[in-house]
């Protein structure tokens, strides 16, 4: 794949970082990033744990056999079945991982920095999102704002607000086998 079509998107050209915070200033919403080195895994990510407080995310982006895509959203830790996700997500049939080429079309990311906020590059609304519950039981949510040097920290709400924002009505459904412990 070349450069080029790494950074096109099936809308054209993938937003940044820099047009994600210029949307969310528009909506009037609050958050924080901050930048550390790259991560590509939950557990490189976990060394930033104690700086950045809040529900630390994990992504999966799938893809049906009727080629209906989903962005599921869970907890950092959380264990997914994927044999049984397709019954709780409105999949038709068992969903594998989407392919790199149509992570990047349709959410303007790359493996590694797969995000909730890459719904602002959705503008066709091919990507289902799916929020997990015990996610959502966070005030505060962290995940990549479309790149995975630095972590982005929004208030649950204001998370929700966002993606409506993006034409994307989330569905919060319990997709995780793992609940928040207490």
């Amino acid at each position: 794949m070349s450069d080029e079509s790494i950074e096109n998107t099936a809308e054209g050209v993938a937003k940044t970082d820099q047009a994600l915070f210029e949307h969310l200033d528009a909506l009037g919403i609050v958050y924080s990033t901050k930048n550390h080195p790259a991560v590509f895994t939950v557990t490189e990510s976990q060394s930033l744990r104690d700086e950045i407080p809040g529900g630390h995310t994990k992504n999966l982006f799938l893809k049906d056999k009727k080629d209906n895509f989903f962005l599921v959203t869970v907890e950092e830790d959380a264990q997914v079945d994927l044999k049984s996700i397709h019954t709780i997500i409105g999949a038709r049939g068992r969903v594998s991982f989407g392919k790199p080429d149509r992570l990047m079309a349709y959410l303007g990311v790359v493996p590694g920095s797969v995000t909730a906020f890459g719904a602002i590059n959705d503008t066709d609304g091919r990507v289902k999102v799916v929020l997990d519950a015990a996610l959502m039981k966070h005030d505060i949510i962290n995940a990549h704002p479309l790149r995975n040097d630095a972590t982005t920290s929004i208030r649950r709400d204001d998370l929700l607000r966002f993606l409506e924002s993006t034409g994307h009505e989330p569905l919060i459904v319990t997709v995780s086998t793992k609940e928040l412990e207490s």
